[in-house]
């Protein structure tokens, strides 16, 4: 494995991401000066657009890994995922502390973004989200916290810490849980708006399924990816492992929505309409194909094969996000004349938060130990 001393942190590809952070960082500069309405293409019809489909709900549901492998090592015991628990933590981390920014950038006045922590309003669903990004990031940060102790040699900190993990990673389990569905009780309040293809009483559990699905292949790839980065051979039994537990994710969600297809009328997927049709592609893509290639033995031990099956799995969670957000309530939210296409800064803020989360998971890479199972002599 390259030592992490030996990772290169100006390279061109970083270098392209700093200068996609910067102008994303002169928008949001440009976005609190004049407001939402002169950054994005939002309106009164559609006061949710990309920043949410993506930064947040496809955000939140990326980080699903860091409960799952978290849960895995130190609830359950499978030391087999121990090498890669703690940049699934840290991917977490960045998935939540990003969806955390795009709220406060996507509400009308960000410097009261505090005001849930305080001004507690327990019957509604929009502030249990709020109070559950506040508790889970900074849960996520807790159990990221060993690697900042080992690089400030403050090893009393770092055995109180690992003293207390189990319970930390078991009050994690519990927030990220509830979260997931939250994410997706939130549109149980337009019944009228979202088409049938996507509303369901099931939606947070459909949510909290699609997520498992997303943070496992999330880790995956990132361990593929990384393994390539930094020069270190990945585990195949992890690989496999993780999955597996995306096919097994991946049947109980199309059955689930086989179920609520069929109750409410399996025609309405096939006329043709644009919510028809993103149905169908969603499915395609981030279920069905996943679940074909994933029976084959073959498909679960090859490295490139598995890339192509998380890739896959991800861009079709996304989709399902931007359906459920965006083109499930477009027909309804259009019936006024008014539209929504995001505008170019909307675009770029998102680039902006994905190169800000692959440039910090580099510098945690190059400074912390965040593959201490793979270094050699550990």
């Amino acid at each position: 494995m390259t030592s992490h001393k030996d990772i290169k942190m100006w390279t061109p590809t970083t270098l392209v991401l700093l200068l996609i952070m910067g102008l994303g960082g002169l928008v949001i500069i440009y976005r609190l000066m004049h407001g939402l309405g002169a950054a994005t293409n939002l309106n009164d019809r559609f006061p949710w657009g990309l920043w949410i489909g993506i930064d947040v709900l496809g955000g939140v549901a990326m980080a699903a890994g860091g409960f799952l492998i978290a849960g895995a090592v130190y609830i359950l015991n499978w030391k087999k995922y121990k090498p890669i628990v703690r940049p699934a933590i840290l991917n977490a981390f960045f998935g939540y502390a990003l969806a955390a920014t795009a709220i406060m950038f996507d509400i009308g006045v960000p410097w009261r973004v505090w005001h849930p922590v305080v001004m507690w309003q327990i019957h509604s669903i929009m502030w249990v989200v709020a109070i559950h990004v506040v508790l889970y990031t900074t849960t996520l940060a807790t159990e990221s916290s060993p690697m900042i102790f080992e690089k400030l040699k403050m090893e009393g900190a770092k055995k109180t810490v690992y003293a207390i993990m189990v319970p930390i990673v078991l009050f994690g389990v519990l927030l990220s849980t509830l979260h997931q569905s939250s994410l997706g009780a939130v549109y149980l309040i337009a019944p009228a708006k979202l088409s049938p293809l996507w509303y369901s009483s099931q939606l947070p559990t459909l949510f909290l399924v699609s997520a498992v699905m997303m943070g496992l292949s999330m880790v995956s790839l990132e361990t593929i990816l990384s393994s390539r980065a930094f020069n270190h051979k990945p585990d195949m039994a992890i690989l496999s492992g993780l999955a597996r537990g995306i096919l097994i994710a991946a049947v109980i969600y199309l059955t689930l929505k086989f179920i609520k297809l069929f109750k409410g009328g399996i025609g309405m997927a096939f006329d043709g309409s644009m919510e028809a049709n993103m149905y169908l592609l969603e499915m395609a893509v981030g279920t069905i194909a996943p679940i074909v290639l994933l029976f084959m033995k073959n498909i679960r031990e090859n490295l490139n094969s598995i890339l192509f099956v998380d890739t896959l799995v991800i861009a079709g969670i996304i989709l399902n996000r931007l359906n459920v957000s965006i083109f499930g309530v477009y027909r309804n939210q259009a019936a006024t004349g008014l539209s929504y296409f995001p505008s170019w800064m909307e675009f770029v803020v998102t680039l902006a938060f994905i190169s800000f989360s692959i440039v910090g998971f580099k510098v945690c890479a190059k400074y912390l130990r965040l593959f201490p199972e793979t270094e050699g002599g550990h």
